[in-house]
């Protein structure tokens, strides 16, 4: 979520000229008390384009959004027209099909008018499929299935029978469906869409996404075929924080859901992959209202073999993005394993706070400080993730649970929690006077200026003369930080660098 700084604060906003100060002075220098000069500190430098740091009015979740899906074979422009719709470079473009694998959300308000809505973009559908074609395509058709609007997309200059198969395909969805002609570049291609109306799907629109031809038509088109009147702001600070339950088959995440909401929501049974769908239930924790998402267990890709599981899987998975905070649980007699690992990777991808439940804690031994041993041992083996809380749980015996919401709370707040630019870039300075980075004709960089871009996923922007240059080990070093003296421990942070305007001028 794209944050916006408390117009009232003392600190100047960066970027804006100040009556009395030069132009040179358009960014608040960042000077450490008695830092060495041979040191290298952060210094003054252009504030970050306004659109890297998109701001809001307020710190509020929008519910409800209507979903828009493209669709569409590989290399008909999907990305193209993704990051045109939502005004920045979010989906890589390529002209390689089948770059994007991954379904891409993206909450935006459509160009022309007030209208905000969640668009997504998908993997490329194809009749001849190898690898990871099967699971591409099985994630697109299920967003297929939740969207509101689905947005085919296809290429002026020439049908494939991957494209006659997709329409075919697509006609029990003909109601939610707009035709979007792609490439028509000019006014001299127009003639070629119309090959494309013999599938009878209706509105059918002509665009170029690369030459941005037609958009504000196709967004106007988008924006009439909605229906808006769920769509809702809610402050963070009282919104329902969203869990999601994830873990490997048979781990006990329906019995912890009905546990949580008090009545039998999932079917509960020993067979793994019980659940096929994902389950949604709301309850009240200490008077907050707590949404929790209980997921079909993802199983490792070459165990996957049947459709409805290939759909319970992409279900799942896309089910993250939809959450506040990812509870893993992990049996606790058989501990870690390579999937859990997987699990946990792809949730702090996502930039979702993840807290590992040891479930099944009553069948552990009852000894001294076994919790601290196995809690101790979960992250010698898992190091990347050694931030993350780690309960004990045991659902049958009723114990864990009010640790485990706790936990929940607490992590939420601090996912969302709001960093001002002066106290970060103070902090920073503070971080490099201790532990400059390493000087050298390789290595050396100097860092501009640093700001938080968005909360859930806490994601910072540093600013450096030579992003190439900045070490993996150095960026670990400055996440850390971030997290241990922000306040933001537990917490997955995203930590991006870019060089700024004058520095990319003069590469």
């Amino acid at each position: 979520m794209n944050i916006k700084r408390n117009a009232k604060s003392s600190s100047p906003t960066p970027g804006t000229r100040i009556p009395g100060k030069s132009k040179r002075s358009n960014t608040p220098k960042i000077v450490p008390k008695a830092t060495p000069k041979s040191l290298p500190q952060p210094t003054q430098g252009p504030a970050p384009l306004e659109s890297e740091v998109q701001d809001l009015e307020s710190l509020v979740r929008y519910e409800n959004l209507p979903l828009v899906v493209l669709a569409g074979r590989p290399n008909v422009g999907k990305s193209t027209l993704f990051n045109r719709l939502i005004g920045k470079r979010r989906a890589i473009t390529d002209p390689t099909p089948g770059v994007t694998r991954d379904p891409i959300e993206e909450e935006c308000v459509l160009r022309g008018t007030d209208k905000r809505v969640m668009v997504v973009d998908t993997g490329g559908f194809k009749l001849e499929r190898e690898g990871l074609d099967e699971l591409v395509v099985a994630r697109t058709l299920a967003y297929i299935e939740r969207a509101n609007l689905i947005l085919f997309m296809v290429d002026a200059t020439e049908i494939t029978p991957e494209d006659e198969e997709f329409a075919a395909f697509l006609r029990p969805f003909a109601a939610k469906l707009v035709l979007v002609v792609n490439k028509a570049d000019s006014p001299e291609r127009d003639a070629l869409v119309w090959s494309h109306a013999r599938w009878g799907f209706t509105p059918m629109i002509f665009v170029s996404a690369e030459h941005n031809r037609n958009i504000d038509e196709l967004a106007e088109t988008v924006a009439a075929r909605l229906d808006f009147s769920r769509v809702r702001a809610v402050d963070l600070e009282k919104a329902d924080i969203r869990i999601a339950i994830m873990g490997k088959p048979n781990t006990g995440k329906s019995t912890l859901l009905n546990a949580l909401v008090g009545h039998e929501r999932s079917i509960v049974s020993n067979v793994p992959g019980t659940t096929r769908d994902v389950v949604e239930s709301r309850f009240l924790h200490k008077g907050r209202g707590i949404v929790v998402l209980d997921t079909a267990g993802i199983r490792r890709k070459n165990k996957v073999t049947d459709n409805v599981e290939y759909y319970s899987v992409t279900r799942s998975i896309a089910v993250v993005s939809r959450a506040d905070i990812v509870v893993l649980l992990i049996d606790a007699v058989e501990g870690l394993s390579e999937q859990d690992k997987k699990i946990a990777a792809f949730a702090v991808e996502a930039g979702r706070p993840v807290i590992f439940a040891l479930s099944k804690w009553d069948k552990m031994p009852n000894i001294k400080n076994a919790f601290d041993a196995a809690r101790d041992k979960l992250r010698f083996f898992f190091g990347q993730m050694s931030y993350a809380p780690v309960v004990a749980l045991s659902v049958k015996e009723g114990q864990g649970i009010d640790t485990l919401m706790s936990t929940v709370v607490s992590l939420y707040g601090k996912a969302n929690k709001i960093i001002e630019t002066a106290r970060l870039n103070q902090a920073v300075a503070s971080w490099i006077e201790k532990n400059p980075p390493p000087v050298g004709l390789r290595t050396h960089f100097k860092l501009r200026y640093a700001v938080q871009a968005s909360v859930n996923p806490q994601r910072f922007i540093f600013f450096v003369t030579r992003p190439e240059a900045v070490a993996e080990s150095y960026r670990s070093f400055l996440k850390n930080k971030i997290r241990l003296e922000l306040g933001l421990d537990g917490i997955p942070v995203q930590l991006e660098l870019r060089a700024s305007r004058k520095d990319r001028f003069r590469s």
